[in-house]
């Protein structure tokens, strides 16, 4: 077994030890052709791998209302019947939990399928066993739902290929892509490495689980609903095609699950290449394209994974103006609901996500952003206090213990106008200053942005 399997399975179980490096070398017996490839996936090392993970990530019960906390004991009384009913092939899974969430930055919601807790530890000793088999045959240009990859490499290959020379870019957008995977153009591409007639029958009846929403079960002859551990790698086996295609055609591009741009050199060829890969997608893989949100444009007009680029010459990465608003909309609709509360605990509720967004957007160039988001915040925040204050009276002493003058106070607090007008004023900058704010837990973006080794 080679070192790069050992790392492969290691992340997979986040330091599960020995237990994971075992299930690997059973999936390779199971290769060699000796033993089926279900008794892999049913191993005990596999299996505790599975467990630890499925914990860890906690979630949501499913339609049998079991927790995470409450599998162990399951476990110990149903798993050697279960693992036997998954060797003769006899196991069904349950239905997954339909929940609408909406999509961020858009209209519409975004369906996801919630397996029971049981359903997602099969699936994820599933998933540890099959990745090693498939990821050292996945394109290079794919980023999403592998180990050692994730977006911002994607992002960092696009503006690469912008600075290249190749100033067009084909953004296509797969329409509702998880809710309509067509099962046997994946299933066909599933049994190219995956000879186990067990293995493939489990995996068939997860794509078929039904749907069940509001009490009633809806069957299922398409789609890999998101919300399972197996669907990331089975969108990314479909798709190695489309990564293939594009690679025998010689073309640049950069896929992160089905998000995928494709990078040109003129306006005709990205038009060319987008009604070709269109036809390939919708003839040979069963997938449809939304011609509304697909696009040929200039890098710096679209967005990829977050990000966008400048126009210059040697291009830089900048955060795309639609993430800017959906921060915005974010952090206004969580100080919104902190109404009423005490407004330090609202803020270090906050920081969490501040500081998530501000990993993630660790790689632009454009640092002004981060700028107009932190005075936004601070603005923000004098306004929920000048709304607190409530009345002129009370306005003008909070004012005055701030550190303002007297006569400036009273008239401050009584000049009449709205909250978000005196939030952007001087008294308030002056009263409730940055340093201020901070030491009441308002993080800065930009602050961890300038901080951060990593851009280096």
């Amino acid at each position: 077994m080679s070192e790069a399997d050992q790392e492969r399975i290691e992340r997979n179980s986040k330091g599960t030890g020995t237990g994971a490096l075992k299930a690997t070398a059973k999936r390779e017996e199971a290769d060699s052709g000796t033993k089926p490839l279900m008794e892999a996936v049913v191993e005990r090392e596999n299996i505790v791998a599975a467990y630890r993970k499925v914990v860890g990530n906690k979630g949501a019960a499913g339609v049998d209302g079991m927790t995470v906390k409450a599998l162990k004991d399951h476990l110990k009384t149903n798993w050697p019947h279960i693992r036997e009913e998954l060797l003769e092939g006899r196991y069904e899974p349950e239905s997954v939990r339909g929940v609408k969430i909406p999509k961020p930055g858009k209209k519409g919601v975004r369906q996801l399928g919630i397996p029971t807790v049981m359903d997602r530890l099969i699936q994820q000793a599933l998933h540890q066993i099959l990745q090693p088999i498939y990821e050292p045959g996945f394109s290079e240009s794919s980023y999403g739902f592998r180990p050692k990859r994730n977006a911002q490499q994607a992002v960092c290959k696009a503006r690469e290929y912008a600075k290249s020379g190749k100033r067009w870019v084909v953004d296509l957008d797969l329409e509702k892509f998880f809710d309509r995977v067509n099962h046997d153009v994946l299933m066909a591409r599933v049994e190219r490495k995956v000879k186990d007639k067990g293995v493939l029958k489990l995996i068939r009846k997860y794509l078929q689980a039904g749907m069940m929403e509001e009490g009633l079960v809806s069957p299922r002859r398409e789609g890999t609903p998101q919300g399972g551990p197996l669907s990331p790698l089975l969108s990314n086996i479909l798709l190695d095609d489309l990564d293939k295609e594009l690679e025998q055609r010689g073309h640049r591009h950069c896929r992160y699950a089905d998000d995928c741009n494709i990078y040109v050199e003129s306006r005709k060829a990205g038009e060319r290449v987008m009604k070709s890969i269109s036809r390939y997608l919708e003839e040979r893989l069963k997938l449809k394209v939304n011609r509304e949100k697909s696009a040929v444009g200039r890098p710096w007009e679209r967005k990829f994974l977050g990000y966008s680029l400048t126009f210059e010459k040697s291009p830089r990465l900048r955060i795309a103006s639609e993430s800017l608003e959906r921060m915005k909309s974010q952090i206004r609709e969580q100080l919104d609901r902190g109404r009423g509360r005490r407004l330090q605990t609202v803020l270090e509720e906050m920081t969490p996500k501040l500081r998530g967004w501000g990993n993630y957007f660790v790689l632009t160039e454009a640092p002004s952003a981060l700028k107009e988001i932190d005075a936004w915040m601070r603005r923000k925040v004098r306004c929920i206090l000048w709304t607190q204050w409530k009345t002129p009276g009370n306005r003008a002493r909070n004012l005055m213990k701030l550190g303002v003058g007297k006569k400036r106070a009273w008239i401050s607090a009584n000049n009449g106008r709205g909250a978000w007008w005196n939030a952007g004023a001087r008294h308030m900058q002056e009263a409730v200053p940055k340093n201020l704010l901070e030491n009441m837990g308002l993080f800065s973006l930009l602050k961890q942005w300038q901080c951060n080794p990593s851009r280096a």
